[in-house]
């Protein structure tokens, strides 16, 4: 089979946008969905977005699952923006307004939360707990835990935490976001060197009273408006650092938007923000050029994009 015809879903959680496709009864194997992810998130070809999102089947505790191919075709542990995507389509799939969700190497609590603002399909999401063990990543630097702390290997004296979210963040705060710098480090990252071989996200925080704005280079997308375990590491972070209290809602701010969020000494973290659906169609993927073609939109989700305008023009 060369090329495939997919039904689609565009849309976005906190500006992070993605092709949605329902795969729960997909047989397509993972260098085949990599090839997918690689023609549909293609900001040059007819979809565009950070990745590709799959809504995949459940199990005897889970009512469906998520898997998320970043736009380089490799695959995340988790994306907590998607997620909230996915979360919505599983409830519709499934008429369930509540459930946990499988992702590559964890879950997380779903549910349909009260709009965020008029008209803003919102989902609340509980991840983690959060793991401070680098060891795991593995990222060899000497040292099990980095809190605050400097990094030999990165072109900064800037001092990181580190935090699994489950995926790898680095998450350092600063006075003012410096994105060339923050691009440099996360470049370095992003070369996956001896002592990092499977990369990490970087992010550049702010803190705003009690309020944080998140910028962040993504690993397998580069410097992105938006990354939802981003800001899910990060509020983690500030806690930690005693830069913001514990159990206590903050707003994260990004590029693409903002989610209200929640960190727990458990380390687990709440996030709850938009899961907007734009439109939905189909379209022609070939596998072997990894390409796109033939984009036909049946449904357009106005309204939902109207909302999502509103509500940034507020900010």
């Amino acid at each position: 089979m060369a090329s495939m015809r997919f039904d689609l879903i565009k849309c976005h959680g906190s500006g992070n946008d993605f092709p949605l496709i329902d795969a729960r009864a997909s047989t397509l194997d993972d260098p085949v969905w990599a090839a997918v992810a690689r023609a549909l998130a293609d900001r040059d070809g007819p979809v565009g977005g950070d990745g590709l999102l799959l809504l995949t089947a459940g199990d005897e505790t889970h009512a469906f699952g998520m898997r998320m191919f970043n736009s380089d075709g490799s695959e995340s542990e988790t994306c907590l923006n998607g997620l909230r995507c996915v979360a919505r389509a599983g409830f519709e799939a499934t008429g369930l307004g509540a459930a946990t969700a499988l992702l590559k190497t964890s879950d997380a609590a779903v549910e349909h939360d009260a709009d965020i603002a008029a008209g803003v399909f919102t989902v609340r999401e509980i991840a983690g707990p959060a793991s401070l063990d680098v060891t795991a990543w593995p990222m060899k630097v000497g040292a099990d835990h980095i809190v605050d702390t400097p990094i030999a290997g990165l072109p900064t004296d800037r001092a990181f935490t580190a935090v699994a979210m489950p995926n790898p963040h680095l998450v350092t705060f600063v006075d003012a976001i410096d994105e060339a710098e923050l691009v440099c480090v996360g470049e370095v990252c992003e070369a996956a060197p001896d002592w990092l071989p499977n990369r990490a996200n970087v992010s550049f925080v702010e803190v705003r009273g009690a309020d944080l704005f998140v910028r962040t280079f993504e690993r397998g997308v580069g410097l992105t408006d938006s990354c939802g375990s981003a800001m899910a590491a990060s509020t983690y972070a500030a806690c930690l650092t005693g830069r913001i209290a514990y159990d206590t809602p903050t707003t994260v701010f990004n590029k693409g938007g903002l989610v209200r969020a929640e960190a727990s000494e458990a380390a687990m973290v709440t996030l709850s923000g938009n899961a907007t659906f734009e439109w939905s169609g189909s379209i022609d993927v070939d596998f072997a050029t990894a390409t796109a073609s033939d984009l036909t939109v049946t449904k357009r989700h106005d309204d939902e994009i109207a909302a999502w305008d509103r509500l940034l023009a507020t900010i």
